[in-house]
């Protein structure tokens, strides 16, 4: 089986964030077959709300499209690293695989910080792929912010 990366579609969306003032995250899940389920990039400013981290708003999207709570099977592509509520909310929906970008040294909490999938508390923990399409999450991000500055 081939390996092919979702991570372009990642890319558009934190870019697609970007656009609307929001910090440039993007995220998808994608099925076994290769089937992206659902996409999504940060909305908190949009939303008013501090949990809708593209992580997040990809997976409720995806449980909603299925019908299900859980994502077992399931692969997310995220571009950048999953703070720690939102490595716990990929853990409690059992995604298989985690693929993400750009470290986050600050607020990181999978290789960073937290490292929630190395607590013994932490029932499930996917496999962990960093450093895809690491250098453009980064850019976004950098020049993001230094536009704010």
């Amino acid at each position: 089986m081939t390996f092919t990366s979702h991570m372009h579609i990642a890319l558009s969306q934190a870019r697609a964030a970007a656009k609307r003032g929001e910090v440039p995250v993007g995220a998808v899940i994608v099925a076994k077959s290769g089937k992206v389920i659902a996409q999504a990039g940060n909305r908190t400013r949009e939303l008013n709300d501090p949990t809708a981290h593209a992580e997040v708003l990809a997976i409720r999207a995806a449980c909603a499209a299925l019908g299900q709570e859980r994502l077992e099977g399931f692969d997310l592509y995220v571009t950048l690293e999953p703070c720690p509520m939102c490595a716990a909310a990929i853990s409690f929906a059992r995604i298989r695989r985690l693929y993400y970008g750009a470290s986050d040294p600050k607020s990181g909490g999978v290789a960073q910080g937290a490292r929630v999938y190395a607590h013994p508390q932490c029932h499930h923990a996917p496999e962990v792929y960093d450093g895809l399409s690491a250098d453009a999450s980064a850019r976004l991000l950098k020049d993001f912010f230094e536009a704010r500055r």
